[in-house]
Order: C-alpha cells, then structure tokens, then sequence
C-alpha cells in the first residue's frame, strides 16, 4: 500500500513541479510595463466600488481612489452600499462633500427579494448608471497607488485591450495568518500574471481589474453566471475572452498593484477561500479547471500520507521527502514573485507552513464543491 501510495503520489507531484516551473519561466519573461509611453490622459474611468459594513476601510480605500494623479473631470468613483448595516453610508455621504466626482448609490432601494450573488447585482447597477467608457472594479478595504488610473489609460491607449487584469497585493500585518495569507495570495498572484500575459488561462482577481463597458454589454453583463454567488471577476473575464479572443492583457508594473487587508481570524479565512473555490466547476476555461484539479491532487495524496503517518511512521518519512520536490519547485517559482511583490523576506517562513497550506487546500476544495459558507453575515450554498 505504501509504495503504491508513493508511486502515484510522486508522479502527480512531477507533473505538479513542471507546471510551476512552466509558471516560473512565463513569469520570468515578463516585463514591466512602459508607462512613459503616452502622457495625454484620454480615458474615463468609473470605479466601481461595492461596501458591506466596510465603515472601517472605506475612507481610506476613497482616499487612496480619489487622490489620483489623473485628471478629475476623467474619473469618477462609485459606491454601492450593500445592505450596511454600520456608518458605511453616512461615512461616503460626508466624503461626498469634498470629492465632487464620488457617488453613493443603495442597493436596498434597487433590490428587495433575496439574491445569491448581491456583488453581482451591485455591480450591474453601478454599471447602468456610470458615465465612463471603461469600467475597474476593486473592493472597500482595497489601496491604490497614485499612478494606478494612469498606468491603466497608458495601457489602454498603447494596446487596445478589452480587458485588463492587475496585481493585487495583500497587506502584512506582523502575524502568522497574515503572512501565511500573504504567501499564499503572492504564489496565486504570480500564476495569474504568468498565465495571462502568456495567454493560456482567463484569471484574474475583483480587487483590480478593468474592462470596456460594451465589452460588459456585448457579453451579455453578467447573464448565465448571475445565480453563482461569486465569480464577478473570472467568470466575467472568461466571457469576454470567449467573445474577444486575443484583447486580454495584464498590466504588470509595481505602481499598479492594489493593496487589500487579509482576513484577521482562521475562520474568516477558510469562508473565503472556500468562496473563492465554489466557482471552480463553473470555470468555461477548462484548462483553468484541470490545473485546479491537479493542485487539489497533489496536495490531498500528500494529505492522505500526512494522515496514515499518524499509524505508521514510515507515511511520515515518504510524506517528508515528497513535500521536498514541492516546496523546491514552489520556491523556485515564488522567488521571482516575491521580488516583484518586495517580500523575498518572508520566503523563509514558506517551508514552515506547507502542512497548513496542505490541509486548507484539501478542506477548502471539498467544502468548496460540496458545503456552503458565511461571507459578509450572508449564508451561501
């Protein structure tokens, strides 16, 4: 039983450690972008920004919005209150008095009956109601950059994309979660930028990301996928690229990154990384659902021999030297990640919490497909 166990095991691993390295090489071949390039602003931007009880964040995250070296009358920013029920509103109502081009609209007054996707919902209607001709999304607990809205129109002026993918970024703040978060976020950040610039998968992530608008009507918004709790960013983008093969790019240079807060508490965590793992089966992109799969594979055959070490500890010895060949593999890709992100710093710590990250992903893929989850005070299926 043990060889076999580690015979398929290590096989699945293999396979695992060539397609990040293959990550490695189409990272490495990146380069930043040139944002010298053109130096007349001409796009209009609508930032859509949907709240839910986010009266914590939402000040800063408008600063950081509104405070843009770009020019104001190019850009506005638009804030959907889901539901609060803290001084989210009141909070954006006050900045509205010094930022003329800051909108407030309430869900509650555009949607009654209950729904399973309300981000969804929220978007539409920022959607219908805003005035540019290019559409970025991000959340209420999210930071940008001063240049952000001009590197997206140097972007957007120099490569005629429909769509736009960006870096995101989450915030350290000194504990173990945060930065257990930090490099997991960091290695799925890497793979989107990797596989987007090469042009083989549809990823992206709802913190920063931009697209025209008729892209979004041309598409259908966000028909077929409204009843799927989340997926406002793949799922979307897997559309448009279906519609518009070839016009997907990803915006790769350090003043475009936004910066979002981690989760502060275990439980908060695992609600959202089993959210984010529900979306996996309605992937249209089925390349993106076979990497899935096998990364699930890999991490729950090591799972598996993790648990048979608990009655024999020869698991453990064999479970030890298979989680070598990943751990190298995976530093190997995040070494060059972490450089771009500015957390080579915390690389030494990834080694020490590959059990955890073992385990989560095995519990947040299962529960993903099969349970359901609490985000934001709403139980979802």
């Amino acid at each position: 039983m043990l060889e076999i166990l580690f015979l398929v095991t290590a096989v699945i691993l293999a396979i695992y450690a060539l397609l990040i390295l293959l990550y490695r090489h189409w990272f490495m071949s990146l380069e930043p972008f040139n944002s010298e390039q053109i130096a007349n602003p001409i796009t209009h931007f609508s930032i859509i920004i949907p709240a839910r009880d986010e009266a914590a964040n939402i000040e800063a995250c408008l600063n950081s919005m509104l405070k843009q070296n770009y020019p104001t009358q190019l850009f506005e920013a638009i804030v959907i209150n889901d539901h609060s029920t803290d001084e989210t509103e009141s909070i954006v109502k006050k900045m509205q008095e010094l930022f003329p081009n800051l909108r407030l609209l309430n869900l509650a007054a555009h949607l009654q009956d209950a729904h399973n996707s309300y981000k969804k919902k929220a978007i539409e209607l920022a959607i219908g109601q805003s005035s540019g001709n290019w559409i970025i999304t991000t959340d209420a607990d999210c930071f940008a950059k001063p240049n952000w809205l001009s590197l997206y129109d140097t972007y957007i002026q120099t490569s005629s994309p429909v769509f736009i993918a960006a870096p995101v970024q989450l915030r350290n703040n000194g504990s173990f979660l945060s930065i257990f978060q930090v490099l997991d976020f960091m290695s799925l950040q890497g793979i989107t930028a990797a596989s987007v610039a090469a042009g083989t998968h549809a990823m992206c992530n709802g913190a920063n990301l931009a697209y025209e608008k008729k892209a979004f009507y041309a598409v259908g918004q966000f028909s077929g996928i409204d009843n799927i709790a989340s997926g406002d960013d793949m799922l979307l983008m897997q559309k448009i690229k279906k519609q518009y093969p070839g016009k997907l790019g990803f915006l790769f240079h350090p003043d475009a990154v936004v910066e979002t807060l981690p989760m502060l508490a275990w439980n908060e965590f695992f609600q959202q990384r089993i959210r984010w793992a529900s979306k996996a089966v309605h992937y249209q992109d089925k390349s993106i659902f076979w990497v899935l799969l096998l990364v699930y594979c890999a991490n729950f055959l090591l799972f598996l021999m993790l648990c048979m070490g608990i009655y024999d500890t020869n698991y453990f010895y064999q479970f030890f030297e298979l989680l070598l060949l990943k751990i190298v593999a995976e530093l190997l890709f995040l070494y060059p990640v972490s450089k771009f992100f500015k957390q080579t710093r915390l690389l030494y710590l990834f080694p020490i919490m590959q059990p955890i990250h073992i385990c989560y992903t095995v519990i947040a893929g299962w529960m993903g497909k099969f349970g359901s989850y609490q985000w934001k005070g709403r139980k979802v299926n």
